[in-house]
């Protein structure tokens, strides 16, 4: 038996199989178009981070305050990172704290909650049909969806179904007689800016936290090319890995200093801080990862420069172009309008519905992801698409560039019509259908001219897989 426990240390060598998957899915990505609103490529530095030898080491606990030995450089990289946080958000260390701990969004709302509401307390959330995230508290009357909905009791706002926005008047309403003990401002699928002072107003009427979840757009907070809910808000949660580009992790910004002055004029401290550092650990999590806060910090180094703006600012005006197309083309769009990075198509009018267009759009190379629009009455077979511009804007994608995409997207959706007529409601007739002799080759060769387009353009990442 060979001594030499480390193997080759060449993924090549060591496990040919799963090299072979990662470079077919390099491939997939260099020759498809990625336009998943939540996706984004992360950078060759942050990649390199986030393979690094930091992935060995074990540190439970706050820097400083470490249950295992052998931290004092772990802690410096942690202590790097949120600083590097507070300073990409323009934010005074004695007024915000930050917790980079967590391992992605999901987790980093779950330990705002259980930090600041008890078991069975209150939240409200955005209804995930209308825009809104899982972590948000989605339940229906048949199942309590979201772990969220499990552990506490969740209250949707919703949208006005005649014009896609947030309606904050029944917002407001509801808020007074429900009374939670959190209300989330955050999204993830709505085209519109959120109006963070609307909410203040509506938390301070009912005495609850104001929690922003930034996941979505905290790139363009980063760059300011979005409303900061930093202004407003009492704990901002994010990930890590959209607009952002970074890795797949998440961040907790608490509030500092005096939450309110009483009426005999005694100061109301924020005690947000132990509160949520605890939730995230011993109360949710083990060890932190320390590769991901690592990369996490190499990302936030680039979203100082003016590079990161002007990529944010060509991400906005990408969305732009795409939803002017769009409209333009006689589609309908959620709101009838993009603020933001993404765009919600709601292809009811097209004779169409999400699955069938997300999957004409897979074969021939564009990845997008079906999506319930206002009305829908299952997530499984919802109207609409929702179409993000991040990805393909770090491919440096312009605006020209945008609206050849949106053609090749058109004649997909037109073949989908086609093939989608007289095939009744099972997907797997219609799939078929495109896989006939009747179609198939109109998606071969629509496939080829994505690809022949896309391969002109560079991937971020590793050059070689």
């Amino acid at each position: 038996m060979s001594d030499n426990w480390n193997l080759q240390d060449d993924i090549s060598v060591d496990d040919p199989e799963i090299y072979e998957l990662i470079k077919k899915e390099k491939d997939r990505q260099r020759r498809g178009l990625e336009m998943i609103a939540s996706e984004n490529f992360a950078s060759k530095s942050v990649l390199q981070a986030l393979g690094s030898c930091l992935n060995n080491k074990y540190s439970e606990g706050q820097p400083g305050q470490r249950y295992y030995g052998g931290n004092h450089i772990i802690d410096q990289v942690e202590r790097l990172c949120q600083a590097r946080a507070l300073a990409a958000y323009g934010l005074k260390p004695d007024e915000w704290g930050v917790n980079v701990q967590p391992l992605s969004g999901s987790p980093a709302n779950f330990a705002v909650y259980t930090a600041l509401v008890e078991p069975h307390g209150r939240i409200m959330g955005l209804h995930l049909p209308d825009g809104g995230h899982l972590s948000h508290g989605f339940m229906t009357n048949q199942k309590r969806v979201s772990a969220t909905s499990v552990y506490f009791e969740s209250f949707p706002y919703k949208i006005d179904p005649k014009t896609g926005l947030i309606n904050y008047d029944e917002l407001e309403a509801n808020a007074k007689m429900f009374l939670p003990k959190v209300i989330i401002a955050g999204i993830s699928c709505y085209s519109r800016d959120l109006d963070y002072k609307r909410f203040r107003q509506i938390a301070d009427e009912v005495g609850a936290y104001l929690l922003a979840d930034m996941a979505h757009v905290s790139g363009l907070v980063a760059a300011g090319v979005a409303p900061n809910p930093f202004e407003y808000c009492d704990v901002v949660s994010t990930t890590t890995h959209k607009t952002l580009r970074g890795p797949r992790s998440g961040m907790i910004f608490f509030r500092k200093g005096v939450r309110r002055v009483a009426k005999d004029g005694t100061k109301v401290m924020y005690d947000l801080e132990k509160k949520i550092n605890e939730a995230v650990f011993p109360g949710l999590q083990g060890g932190p990862h320390n590769h991901q806060i690592a990369a996490v910090a190499v990302a936030l180094k680039q979203a100082a420069t003016p590079e990161f703006k002007a990529y944010q600012q060509q991400v906005k005006s990408n969305a732009q172009t795409m939803c002017k197309f769009l409209l333009e083309k006689g589609y309908t769009v959620v709101s009838g309008g993009t603020d933001n990075h993404l765009v919600l198509v709601d292809l009811r009018n097209k004779g169409l519905d999400g699955p069938r267009g997300e999957y004409i759009l897979e074969e021939i190379g564009i990845a997008v992801n079906k999506n319930t629009c206002p009305g829908d009455k299952s997530a499984l077979k919802p109207s609409g698409l929702r179409l993000g511009t991040p990805p393909l804007t770090s491919r440096n994608l312009k605006d020209d560039d945008f609206v050849k995409v949106m053609e090749f997207f058109d004649d997909a959706i037109h073949l989908a019509q086609e093939a989608n007529k007289d095939c009744g409601p099972l997907l797997k007739d219609y799939k078929a259908k495109l896989h006939s002799p009747e179609f198939k080759d109109r998606v071969v060769s629509l496939k080829e001219r994505v690809e022949n387009f896309a391969i002109a353009f560079p991937l971020p990442g590793f050059e070689d897989w």
